[in-house]
């Protein structure tokens, strides 16, 4: 019986040295490759700009700029020109027309991306078109060391995942661990590939306006009072029409002309009673 119980002692025994000599060695093969990756730090400069600055015209300065991107090789991500009413004011111009009179403020947006070997010179271009700089801003973002991390990172979800698959068994959860690696690898290659593209276009905001502008147009007056006719029309048609109003009152005399007569009877009568008072 002792025998029979010493076997299967034996088998397990063995088997767990198997997988813990397996460990060791994916341990070993891991560590290894750590050491053998490529650490370089390969600088990844991200460059970004902002400017402010007044021009002559807006419409014209953001034709300009959109030559001088193309010619730099750039191109334009967003752009937006929007004018703005300060003040407004009618004056009369003749009798059915008005001068509208309106201040304006004119301002433009552009946000473009420009080869980061160009940005100085695009810049210095820039400033040449504004009638003076607001102000002009330049940022260093140095992500070299992000950049490394995610290749260093890559390599490795790529090393586990081989390790994963050699020592998998259908008992595990090595196919779900497997894809969540591999995601995650995906990830990390992006976001290289996004700072690739930063470094090699930088972004430039740009914001420019003009002076206040006036603009006159002639419009359609408004006020009714205007269109009334003139003096002298006005006092023949008010004599003419209070002529009608003296005949209509005379005929609504003519409607109480009872009343009339018996308003004269008491008056009289009263004069009368008046007078033989007075005798007595």
């Amino acid at each position: 019986m002792k025998q029979y119980f010493v076997y299967p002692v034996m088998v397990l025994a063995f088997w767990g040295c198997s997988n813990a000599n397996k460990s060791n060695e994916s341990a070993d093969v891991t560590a290894a490759s750590l050491e053998k990756s490529d650490t370089s730090l390969t600088e990844k400069i991200i460059k970004t700009a902002d400017m402010r600055f007044r021009v002559k015209d807006v419409q014209d300065t953001k034709v300009q700029l959109s030559a001088a991107i193309k010619a730099e090789g750039g191109n334009i991500a967003e752009f937006s020109i929007e004018s703005s009413i300060q003040r407004t004011e009618k004056i009369k111009y003749s009798a059915d027309s008005l001068l509208e009179l309106t201040a304006y403020r004119t301002e433009g947006a552009v946000i473009a991306k420009i080869p980061s070997d160009k940005l100085d010179e695009f810049t210095n271009k820039v400033a040449k078109m504004a009638v003076f700089v607001d102000f002009q801003s330049m940022k260093l973002d140095d992500q070299s060391l992000v950049y490394l991390s995610n290749k260093l990172k890559s390599q490795n979800r790529i090393e586990a995942v081989d390790q994963l698959n050699k020592y998998a068994n259908k008992k595990s959860n090595n196919v779900e661990t497997s894809l969540y690696v591999k995601d995650d690898d995906v990830d990390k290659k992006i976001q290289n590939m996004q700072i690739d593209n930063l470094v090699q276009y930088s972004n430039i905001t740009l914001n420019f306006y003009q002076d206040n502008t006036v603009k006159t147009i002639r419009v359609a007056n408004d006020n009714l009072y205007d269109y009334k006719p003139g003096f002298l029309r006005r006092f023949v048609l008010n004599v003419q029409n209070g002529w009608v109003i003296f005949k209509e009152f005379i005929l609504v005399l003519a409607n109480l002309w009872m009343l009339i007569v018996l308003l004269l009877a008491g008056y009289f009568t009263y004069r009368s009673y008046k007078k033989k008072g007075a005798q007595v």
